[in-house]
């Protein structure tokens, strides 16, 4: 009896001592991960805040010009700027998928090669975007816009296109050093940029009363200084064994890079210009000028905070296709959820504190009582806004990693453009609910499209996407090890 008594003790005793080494075990795990986690992601979102803060400190001195120019910004900005960066940003992150599988699977020289590929890809692409840039008014005009705020807009426009071409080193070089987790650099060049910024449109704006010209000249100089310091840093021995110098091998095979390309600006652009129609659908309303410049208001605010989620965009995409590269299934799902929850948490403290704000962050755009008292009333909207995007992006940085571009384009078409969109505009113009009524409509598509990308995510067979990372990584090194032989 007693040897019975002694056996269940020592295996009661066994028992808690393989539970506190599991405990201990997962303890470490979710440092591990976290730690990982906040190297990609605090850079990530620290620079993203500065480089939007330009177009929020530009829109703040333009704001204190007129209400009109404010207007003509927000419209620019919004519209054609958005859909430009949406576009050079969706195209740009295909490079995502593939530095980051390829630093994985420890193949690090081809990361300079899929750089200057991209960068070859997206010039092109820029080019055809230049007639937007030059013809804006009388297409602003044709979107039912006011004749007045084209006008101011198509000058804005112009003083735009070196922003445009700043993008295509700005994305590229930032998604090639956040695959390798060196994007501390990034933040640096950003902070600096940005305190230039505020100097320049001061000194332009309200010291000298150069205007728009003023505070265009100072945002195309910040967009441009970490742009240089960024190239610098990568071709001039920072990056030793990833960028082994300029290679013909970068105009070679480019098919497959373009097919990337363009399913990843699918994705991505889908989601940016989602917010585009809301403006878009604003100006065609009564009083278009207070609800445009409120929207943009909240819109501003509410792309400040997506700064936050775009980092962890980020910090998902670089973990989950370093992952699937080395072959870790386990641990990109486990990375997965750690970055959700994380997003989420930070997600909801910001919707408690926007639905206490609620319109007093208007005067730092303007001075207007109607345009404070418009973001006032739009201000629950903008904190469930601010709820979606915590968890969203995220997801959408999951799909970048896995490259699964294609399938969450087709997902962002059915939700936001078959579902959201109807729905807003029959709120907003059948019902009458205006502003208000779209954004409805619209956040039902964000949560519908929320909801599909969990229910994909949670479905995912990751030991499958292990073997489509490493096929697709090795097809593309025997490709490219046969044409640098062949160069030789």
């Amino acid at each position: 009896m007693e040897g019975e008594i002694a056996e269940k003790l020592l295996k009661k005793a066994e028992k808690d001592q393989n539970q506190e080494v599991e405990q201990v075990k997962f303890k470490d795990k979710l440092w591990t991960e976290t730690k990982k986690m906040w190297v990609v992601a605090g850079p990530a979102i620290f620079t993203r805040f500065s480089t939007f803060g330009i177009n929020v400190i530009s829109q703040a001195f333009i704001g204190h010009i007129g209400a009109t120019e404010l207007a003509a910004y927000s419209l620019v900005f919004t519209v054609l700027l958005r859909f430009a960066n949406g576009i050079l940003l969706g195209m740009a992150s295909a490079l995502e998928t593939l530095c980051g599988q390829s630093y994985g699977a420890k193949q690090y020289h081809m990361l300079g090669v899929y750089l200057q590929r991209s960068w070859i890809v997206l010039v092109a692409c820029t080019m055809f975007l230049l007639p937007l840039f030059i013809f804006t008014a009388p297409i602003l005009r044709a979107l039912g816009q006011d004749a007045a705020i084209a006008e101011v807009a198509q000058s804005i426009s112009l003083w735009l296109i070196p922003v445009m071409f700043s993008f295509i080193l700005s994305f590229t070089c930032q998604m090639f050093l956040q695959a390798q987790s060196k994007n501390m650099i990034i933040a640096y060049l950003a902070a600096f940029s940005l305190t230039i910024h505020v100097t320049l449109s001061w000194l332009l704006t309200v010291k000298y009363k150069f205007g728009i010209p003023g505070a265009m000249a100072s945002t195309i100089l910040a967009y441009w200084i970490p742009n240089l310091g960024q190239l610098m840093f990568v071709t001039c021995g920072g990056c030793s064994e990833t960028w082994k110098g300029f290679s013909f091998l970068a105009f070679k095979d480019l098919l497959p890079v373009v097919k990337l390309s363009l399913s990843s600006g699918a994705m991505l652009c889908l989601e940016l210009w989602y917010n585009t129609v809301l403006v878009l659908l604003t100006g065609n309303m009564a009083n278009a000028e207070v609800s445009i410049d409120a929207l943009a208001i909240c819109l501003n605010i509410n792309g400040w905070e997506m700064m936050i989620s775009l980092g962890f965009l980020a910090a998902a995409s670089v973990r989950v296709s370093n992952e699937l590269g080395r072959g870790s299934s386990k641990t990109a799902k486990f990375s997965i959820v750690i970055t959700v929850l994380t997003s989420f948490a930070i997600g909801f403290a910001l919707f408690v504190l926007f639905l206490f704000l609620r319109g007093q962050l208007a005067y730092i755009f303007t001075d207007s009582r109607k345009v404070a008292k418009a973001v006032a009333e739009l201000s629950p909207l903008l904190a469930f806004s601010i709820l979606m995007n915590s968890i969203q992006p995220v997801l959408s940085g999951v799909a970048i990693g896995a490259g699964w571009q294609s399938i969450v384009a087709y997902v962002n078409i059915a939700c936001y453009y078959l579902i959201g969109i109807p729905v807003g505009i029959m709120l907003g113009y059948v019902f009458d609910m205006q502003v208000k009524g779209v954004w409805i409509g619209m956040l039902f598509g964000t949560f519908t499209q929320t909801i599909v990308l969990i229910i994909i995510t949670y479905k995912t067979d990751w030991e499958k996407q292990v073997s489509l990372a490493r096929n697709r990584i090795n097809k593309w090194y025997v490709r490219d090890s046969d044409q640098s032989t062949q160069d030789v």
